[in-house]
């Protein structure tokens, strides 16, 4: 079954059990995905969908941090759950070795030799991680692998 196809069965779920909390994050989730696909006249593969998932996390990351420094709790809850719902349709997270060991193979394959090689290194492992692991984390690991 494609996320899309697992996102789409989630919000009828919600609907059934009268979760107004869960449906419209689910929502939310749904109609960023379709404004994506209209905006770029394509359907969303998986990949992509996660790409709008990881968007929204930030976005919603941001929001709880701004929340809280203003003390608006009650805000700030509402986001943290959005978060969680979200979070449930990203992939297991890869963990620190795995990474590790995924970019000195990169590193390996193209021969990267400094700093100016780093995008040979990010383009051929973003497919492999999008969605299990901090593409900036990753940026920094690569950059200090080459001697940044």
């Amino acid at each position: 079954m494609s996320l899309r196809a697992q996102i789409t069965e989630d919000m009828k779920s919600a609907m059934r059990a009268k979760d107004s909390a869960r449906l419209n994050a689910v929502r939310l989730l749904l109609a960023a995905m379709k404004q994506r696909e209209v905006d770029e006249r394509i359907e969303l593969s998986d990949t992509q969908v996660i790409e709008v998932i990881e968007k929204m996390l930030k976005q919603r990351r941001d929001s709880i941090s701004q929340y809280e420094a203003a003390k608006r709790q009650d805000l700030a809850d509402a986001e943290k759950y959005e978060v969680g719902v979200l979070s449930t349709y990203l992939p297991q997270p890869l963990g620190d070795a795995e990474v590790a060991a995924l970019l000195d193979a990169a590193i390996a394959e193209t021969g990267a030799a400094g700093v100016k090689d780093m995008g040979k290194v990010m383009a051929l492992v973003k497919p492999q991680i999008v969605g299990r692991a901090d593409m900036g984390k990753v940026s920094g690991l690569i950059k200090a692998r080459l001697g940044g």
